[in-house]
């Protein structure tokens, strides 16, 4: 499913959209067995309850199911662990009460061994004919190598060592221009095209890995922020509740480590 078709789906000419989710689904379905061939990307259909009414084989396996049907009805918070699935579910929220549009969010998710790792989520309400919310429709693309055999690779290889470095204070556009010797808009479009980031989008990935592994430790949460290249704790926690669905902690506390009350 592209992301153009994936707009479709979910805006669509009023006429032409279904009454309800279950009418959707008669015609969706068909399409399911295309679906489940795609490795690297979990698909998926929600109703107003935010459970599952149809899922890919790849979102599937990486629920630890066989089949589908053990997963249908369930919310996120009900089949992923705790480190990942209620952050899912109160997303799934906004979406179905706000018309909350999610577009390319860099968050956790599970591989097929159910070992974390990076993704681009994209989540859009449903609507009926009454422009009423019946459901959301999402996607979580697994986030790909970089492209060595982009002609820009080694100028942007360099940004990204610069990144890796330099995370525990403020990075800038400017110096990263400045040591690929591009401008702003190609270094925005290269990183794109190579790392399937964005600058910023790299700079927060680097960040937040540092911080998940800080945050298995007994270092405060205070420390953790600053050790991450966040001066204010506030954004640190509200950047990585974006990236978890848990402040960090309540992330501490779902991997049990828990600090001792007063520390962070």
């Amino acid at each position: 499913m592209t992301e153009n078709a994936f707009a479709l789906l979910c805006q669509g000419d009023e006429s032409n959209r279904p009454e309800s989710i279950e009418q959707l689904l008669a015609g969706v379905a068909l399409l399911l067995p295309m679906l489940d061939v795609i490795p690297n990307a979990a698909i998926f259909i929600k109703d107003v309850h935010a459970r599952y009414v149809l899922a890919n084989q790849t979102l599937v396996q990486r629920c630890g199911l066989k089949q589908l049907k053990p997963l249908l009805g369930k919310t996120s918070a009900e089949v992923f662990p705790a480190q990942l699935g209620p952050g899912y579910t109160e997303q799934d929220r906004r979406v179905l009460e706000e018309g909350w549009v999610l577009e390319d969010q860099l968050e956790l998710h599970l591989y097929g061994s159910r070992e974390p790792g990076w993704c681009l989520t994209h989540k859009r309400p449903l609507y009926n004919r009454r422009n009423e919310i019946i459901g959301l429709v999402g996607i979580s693309v697994d986030l790909q190598s970089a492209s060595d055999t982009h002609p820009a690779y080694q100028r942007l290889a360099a940004v990204d060592e610069h990144i890796r470095a330099h995370f525990n204070r403020r990075v800038s556009l400017g110096e990263l221009t400045r040591i690929a010797g591009i401008s702003v808009a190609q270094l925005e479009r290269y990183c794109k095209r190579v790392f399937h980031l964005t600058p910023r989008q790299m700079i927060q990935k680097v960040r937040l890995e540092h911080a998940h592994r800080l945050l298995h430790t007994d270092l405060p949460i205070t420390d953790v922020a600053l050790q991450c290249g966040y001066t204010d704790h506030s954004a640190f926690t509200r950047q990585f509740k974006a990236s978890t669905g848990f402040t960090p902690r309540q992330y501490r506390q779902a991997t049990g480590h828990e600090q001792p009350a007063g520390l962070d």
